[in-house]
């Protein structure tokens, strides 16, 4: 897996690590070239940003998911780190399958126009009600869509932190009103804009402002919340 490390402060480590996968056929430079990390430095931010990508062949083998948890997860970890995962499109899609499996071990996931599987399981979901109504029933270990599908159903036992980044007019914006119905109100955010850099750049932005920037307070200091 391809990565690449921007550190907060160069030989230091900071407290919050977050880790964002791409969508297909982008690369770990395209967060660089499109203004992820300038994002996170003109807020100032203690953030340690770490962009990777596995190969395209292999993004959706689960050796993917060991890959994430052992290189770059668990070292984190070990650091001191609280640790978001993360990821755009397809990149969403593998953050939110490592949910499912290392839920307990992250501070939160930030899934921004996530893929979300075929239309053959976000079509069972529909036809279902929504994912509540829903019934999974018992899952063989290889059905990884449905594994995913009722980690969002349930993620809340986990105590997670979910945010979900959409834009208004991309163009899987169904499937993603399946997941935000899943949701509280507050972790979804939606913006104007379709399946494309311009509106991820914005949903990163709002998403640093929401999750990640202190704000003050009589009583002291608050996350911010997403808007809708």
């Amino acid at each position: 897996m391809r990565t690449i490390l921007q550190a907060a402060h160069i030989g230091r480590t900071a407290p919050i690590r977050v880790v964002m996968l791409p969508g297909a056929y982008s690369r770990p430079e395209d967060f660089v070239r499109e203004g992820f990390v300038e994002a996170v430095r003109a807020r100032a931010l203690a953030v340690d940003l770490v962009f990777a990508a596995p190969e395209l062949p292999h993004v959706l083998d689960r050796g993917v998911l060991d890959s994430l948890h052992e290189d770059l997860v668990r070292p984190a970890q070990r650091a001191g780190c609280a640790v978001w995962v993360g990821g755009i499109s397809l990149g969403g899609y593998i953050a939110l399958s490592y949910a499912a499996r290392h839920a307990r071990e992250l501070a939160g996931v930030c899934v921004l126009a996530p893929y979300l599987g075929s239309h053959i399981i976000t079509g069972e979901i529909e036809r279902a009600g929504g994912v509540h109504r829903w019934n999974p029933g018992e899952l063989a270990d290889d059905e990884d869509e449905r594994h995913l599908w009722r980690f969002i159903r349930t993620h809340g036992a986990a105590h997670l932190s979910v945010h979900l980044g959409l834009g208004r007019d991309d163009r899987f914006a169904a499937r993603h009103r399946l997941m935000a119905a899943a949701l509280a109100p507050e972790a979804v955010d939606t913006v104007p804009g379709g399946h494309d850099w311009p509106t991820w750049r914005t949903l990163w932005e709002r998403f640093l402002d929401a999750r990640l920037t202190p704000h003050p307070t009589h009583g002291g200091w608050r996350r911010g919340r997403p808007g809708l």
